[in-house]
């Protein structure tokens, strides 16, 4: 059974706060900056598995990064008060009336 987003984002900042990151003391300090800066490194470890070639090796290992990304994003989400579901709601529809490839030579 699936869960929505606001369902994981709860689940994410129960984690948090059961580890102590919420706390003023503590060695991981929950603020956006530091979260946007994890969330860069764990993006950039789904890269890993596709340097140097374009095939899918380890499936289990990138849906384990995969996970890691979205659990930053639902954190830096939590910590700044955005309702990521809204945000992508949003999102998509400037996309949907945003001009693509408008620039692009033929």
């Amino acid at each position: 059974m699936g869960k929505d987003i606001k369902k994981l984002t709860e689940e994410m900042d129960e984690f948090v706060n059961l580890k102590g990151w919420y706390m003023s003391d503590s060695k991981r300090p929950q603020t956006p900056r530091n979260i946007a800066i994890s969330l860069v490194l764990e993006s950039s470890e789904v890269l890993e598995h596709f340097q140097w070639n374009d095939h899918l090796f380890n499936k289990e290992k990138l849906q384990g990064e995969v996970a890691d990304v979205a659990l930053y994003l639902f954190q830096l989400c939590q910590i700044c008060d955005i309702n990521l579901e809204e945000a992508i709601h949003q999102k998509l529809k400037q996309n949907y009336e945003r001009q693509w490839d408008q620039n692009t030579v033929k």
